[in-house]
């Protein structure tokens, strides 16, 4: 079958960075559904699994948003027969999903919104489900309809324009007295988060707690790091309200000085989608259920996922040019591709 891989770590520069490459069906075990993969999505995580890929003499597939249809399920698969639509982020520890045919554990997987096209439903679970587990599991949000009253508190989307935040501002408008503010820093993507619900905007790129202060804002209880930690983690260490709380998704590249939240006994916590694939946790299920819970806003109109930015087919010369504008850190939102050349 087809799929698009690597045998090393290369820059997108280089033509081998990412291949074409014929590799054998995988047979799905009792756990797993096998899905005929129709649209994938392309996330930052795509980039830096692809720069740390050893040069061990092995292909890997990579790609962690897949929208498809089963087409076999394993004994143990309860829930999914053939012919199901279904979407899902997936497993680090296994090979990814840009490939013609792909192998899941069932727990993490959901039958994907009936109201959009595949390649729509592509863009979703990966960033759903970190914003999902960032807002309500790190962040200890109540999750939407839980909320007995107003809730009063300001978050801080950093990055609001990105497929995160994009996401993470939609979440957040479903609870009642939630204040969101929203980082962007051209005019675009500031236009993108007030689109989407945002209270209010600021330039991440200038003095944010100055902004803050100028235009009258709260302090944020809540912050969701989205983007550049290392050069905006001073920033929300002096703008974090007291006793509040910092999720971030993207590692740091030197350690942070964690002394800076000391004073307000401010606390900073980790998202990592994978993690509970990665490490067999017993709530692992946790993740299908959040997805099918967000298919049911989006199949209800509460939620409405940003149009993607569509590449044209799975190939590697598609995925290229994906991964370069990834790493180029000025994407609006999800970029998608869509069938095999032979699909076409």
């Amino acid at each position: 079958m087809k799929a698009v891989g690597l045998w090393q770590a290369l820059p997108t520069n280089a033509p081998e960075a990412l291949i074409d490459h014929e590799i054998p069906v995988p047979e799905p075990g009792p756990s797993d559904l096998l899905v005929r993969v129709e649209a994938i999505s392309v996330n930052p995580a795509d980039a830096r699994v692809r720069m740390r890929k050893a040069n061990d003499g092995k292909f890997q597939v990579l790609g962690w948003d897949v929208a498809g249809t089963v087409i076999k399920a394993g004994r143990d698969a309860a829930g999914f027969v053939p012919g199901d639509a279904v979407f899902y982020a997936g497993d680090l520890t296994r090979p990814g999903g840009n490939a013609e045919l792909h192998v899941i554990e069932a727990a993490l997987v959901a039958r994907r919104p009936e109201t959009i096209a595949a390649s729509s439903a592509a863009a979703i679970p990966l960033t759903a489900l970190t914003v999902w587990e960032s807002l309500f599991d790190r962040l200890a949000l109540p999750e939407p309809g839980e909320a007995d009253a107003p809730l009063g508190k300001t978050l801080l989307v950093v990055g609001g324009a990105g497929g995160v935040g994009s996401m993470a501002i939609q979440i957040a408008k479903l609870l009642p007295g939630l204040n969101v503010i929203a980082t962007a820093s051209r005019e675009a993507s500031r236009d993108c988060c007030l689109s989407l619900g945002a209270d209010a905007v600021i330039d991440h790129s200038t003095d944010m707690p100055a902004q803050i202060a100028t235009r009258g804002l709260p302090a944020p209880d809540l912050i969701l790091l989205a983007a550049d930690p290392d050069g905006h983690f001073p920033a929300l260490a002096q703008l974090i309200a007291p006793q509040g709380r910092i999720c971030c998704i993207v590692p740091f590249d030197a350690p942070p000085d964690m002394n800076l939240l000391m004073q307000k006994s401010a606390s900073l916590a980790w998202e990592f989608m994978f993690t509970r694939a990665m490490f067999a946790t017993p709530d692992r299920a946790r993740q299908g259920e959040i997805l099918a819970k967000v298919a049911t806003l989006i199949d209800a109109g509460r939620l409405t996922p940003p149009a993607p930015q569509e590449l044209g087919p799975i190939t590697a010369q598609t995925l290229l040019a994906a991964h370069r504008h990834i790493e180029g850190k000025r994407t609006i939102g999800k970029l998608v591709l869509a069938g095999f050349p032979s699909d076409l």
